[in-house]
């Protein structure tokens, strides 16, 4: 399989093409300006449709529309955009259409700056519009993840009949990697619930209204029963060198290659120092955490805000070990060495660990 060079943000476009995506509906905003580019050349080659929204609003009402019809179909816009599309996303979600959203982050609150950050974790992860529901958000951390995740993003909205998001951080958008892609395309198929005008579909209703208490309560019930059965099937994360691991980094997307950097060097000192990282930010990974608890004595959350990933970790460990924080916001990145000192003056705090043989003693 031949090796292609390219931006993250193209990678998402050529993986989505793949996976059966025929329908691109959208408004550019930097770091995310690319996948609409990428999207207008090549999915009318393919038969495809790319329309430029005039706004965010009218883009996310557009996939409603489509995904209704049955196409596959996606978007991409940064903080701000997908603010616009919260309400949006909340209907896909109460109506159960399947759709990909691309995130691909910047500084913030409000306008902020165009800058790499992960301020919108809670954006994506805790659901910004209305209502009771989840979307699953895939945090990929190079540009062949982003074509991976994109694939697997599809699968999943399809699977669950449901908004899948695809958060990244301008970084991983903007950097060019060399990739590789699925051999197979995909043939997109109309499923059974799509409205398509024909007489088998014919009075098929797709909506998120359901005006009695009763009836809205069980629906938002076959939601969460859905939502426990992705945490069930689709949990993903990378675990490297925690086998011994005292000091375990946790950080996704582009903090996550500082972490595993970090981490060989402090192998390398002779610290026990392990990596977890997120590849579902939802459904969270918690199994992973509860895991590593009978080894690691703290677990160390270093991410581009001011500390929304640090939450679901103490969620996942429930107080059964303390959790460390380093951050940076803004758009300024926390540097190998900055996290590499961090390290190092937490493992000279630490006490020194039992032995082998006091360990065996202690259990006895």
């Amino acid at each position: 399989m031949r090796k292609q060079l390219m931006k993250g943000n193209e990678a998402v476009v050529k993986s989505a093409i793949l996976a059966g995506c025929r329908g691109y509906y959208g408004y550019p905003i930097t770091p995310a300006s690319e996948i609409a580019e990428t999207a207008a050349e090549y999915l009318p080659k393919v038969g495809g449709e790319f329309l430029q929204a005039e706004s965010e609003v009218a883009a996310i009402n557009m996939l409603y529309g489509a995904s209704s019809a049955g196409v596959r179909c996606m978007t991409a816009s940064s903080g701000p955009g997908i603010s616009l599309m919260q309400e949006g996303i909340s209907y896909m979600a109460g109506a159960e259409l399947p759709c990909v959203v691309a995130h691909i982050t910047r500084g913030g609150p409000g306008l902020g700056n165009i800058a790499s950050e992960q301020g919108d974790y809670h954006q994506a992860v805790k659901a910004g519009g209305n209502g009771c529901y989840k979307t699953p958000v895939l945090a990929p951390y190079s540009v062949q993840e982003m074509a991976d995740l994109t694939a697997l993003a599809f699968e999943m909205a399809d699977r669950y009949r449901t908004p899948v998001v695809l958060l990244a951080d301008g970084f991983v958008g903007q950097m060019m990697e060399p990739v590789e892609f699925q051999e197979k395309a995909t043939v997109p198929q109309t499923p059974r619930w799509a409205v398509t005008g024909t007489a088998e579909t014919r009075g098929n209703l797709i909506t998120s209204l359901h005006m009695g208490s009763d009836d809205l309560e069980a629906h938002v019930r076959h939601l969460e029963a859905n939502y426990e059965l992705a945490a069930q099937n689709e949990t993903r994360a990378e675990e490297w060198m925690t086998e011994d691991a005292e000091i375990v980094l946790v950080g996704y997307g582009i903090v996550g290659r500082i972490l595993k950097a970090v981490t060989a060097e402090a192998r390398a000192a002779g610290l026990r120092v392990g990596l977890l990282r997120p590849i579902t930010l939802f459904p969270f990974p918690t199994r992973n955490f509860q895991r590593l608890v009978s080894r690691a004595r703290v677990f160390v959350v270093v991410e581009m805000s001011t500390g929304q990933l640090v939450e679901d970790v103490r969620l996942a460990l429930n107080g059964a070990r303390p959790v460390e924080f380093l951050g940076r916001a803004g758009g300024n990145v926390p540097s190998h060495e900055e996290v590499m000192a961090f390290v190092r003056e937490l493992a000279g705090r630490m006490q020194p660990a039992m032995t082998r043989d006091e360990e065996r003693m202690a259990h006895v």
